[in-house]
């Protein structure tokens, strides 16, 4: 239930003159195939449970390792229309937007090459294993789907072409975060951080009322800090290739190599996990959901041309590569 803004704003002036802080409710789950944490300011413990609830509800709609979700259930459709919930189609919108942002570096329907490339089964539960129907082609015709109109709170009906499926990936990570953020602040709370597997995103009031401090992880040493920044607002997203890697199918080599591996970052153009030396791409912006799909031009497009990019669509932007080098666009100070 929404707050009435005049009684927001009472709550906020009794901080205020008398100096004091408002608390701050954190929480840690497992989420979308890893750790999530949140972090609520000036809200009750309640209010957590139900962020909690609204994540896991969106893990149950987007999942493609639950066989009755949104996506599992349109993927399998092979062009038949599914209803789906509205939030689903969030979700779409989210997925159609970072298509045209990103040139098409960004595409939501290679979910084939990445089982090719071994991320078929859940990181958590090896049991939950994506299984798409044989008319599955990578990539798919995510612009030739239709959304039937209607009310916006109801089920919508939505029909994917035949032979394209859809994967969330990290897009679901951010979009949820936005979405549970937004929710908190609805439902009263000062300030709200949502953190998903790598995806954070902040709104409201910080814990200092000024700003939230938010680490870059370094690759190299996970416990430490390649930078920080702070955020009044927004989103810092971390894609990696260094984490959900798979062995190649190729007998072992017969010396002491490392047997060759792949990651889940594919490239839409060969179909295959991204060549690149960069290992981590770190952004900024406005939401989760744009941060998350901002990333993936980073692994695909030179390093300079990538990061002079950032500031042109509203983001800033840092890169690492194989050396431990760091990189940044020419406005990543600003959030120093």
């Amino acid at each position: 239930m929404a707050v009435d803004p005049i009684a927001r704003t009472a709550i906020r002036a009794v901080f205020t003159e008398t100096g004091t802080r408002p608390e701050v409710v954190t929480r840690a789950v497992t989420l979308m195939g890893g750790r999530a944490s949140f972090a609520l300011v000036g809200a009750s413990a309640g209010l957590m449970d139900d962020v909690v609830d609204l994540a896991n509800r969106l893990e149950r709609l987007w999942s493609r390792f639950l066989p009755d979700s949104d996506v599992s259930r349109l993927n399998v459709a092979e062009g038949a229309p599914v209803a789906v919930d509205p939030l689903t189609v969030r979700l779409i919108a989210a997925m159609l937007d970072g298509a045209r942002l990103t040139g098409g570096d960004y595409d939501a329907t290679l979910l084939p090459d990445v089982l090719a490339a071994g991320y078929r089964a859940s990181a958590l539960d090896a049991g939950r294993v994506t299984v798409l129907p044989a008319s599955a082609v990578s990539p798919g015709n995510l612009s030739g789907l239709t959304i039937e109109h209607g009310d916006p709170h109801l089920e919508r009906t939505v029909t994917l072409p035949l032979g394209t499926t859809i994967d969330p990936g990290g897009v679901g990570k951010g979009l949820a975060a936005d979405l549970l953020c937004a929710f908190a602040l609805e439902a009263g709370a000062w300030g709200a951080l949502a953190e998903i597997g790598g995806d954070i995103v902040v709104a409201g009031h910080a814990p200092d009322s000024v700003a939230w401090r938010l680490g870059v992880e370094n690759p190299f040493a996970p416990a430490e800090h390649s930078a920080v920044v702070r955020l009044a607002s927004g989103a810092l997203v971390t894609s990696s290739q260094r984490k959900r890697r798979f062995l190649v199918a190729v007998p072992r080599p017969t010396d002491s190599a490392a047997p060759p591996t792949r990651h889940h970052l594919v490239d839409p153009r060969t179909h295959a996990s991204a060549a690149t030396r960069v290992q981590t791409v770190s952004v900024i912006a406005a939401t989760g959901a744009r941060a998350e799909v901002l990333t993936k031009p980073g692994f695909l497009r030179p390093p300079a041309e990538f990061l002079a990019w950032l500031p042109t669509v509203g983001a800033a932007g840092l890169i690492i590569d194989d050396t431990g080098l760091v990189s940044t666009s020419t406005n990543w100070e600003q959030y120093a």
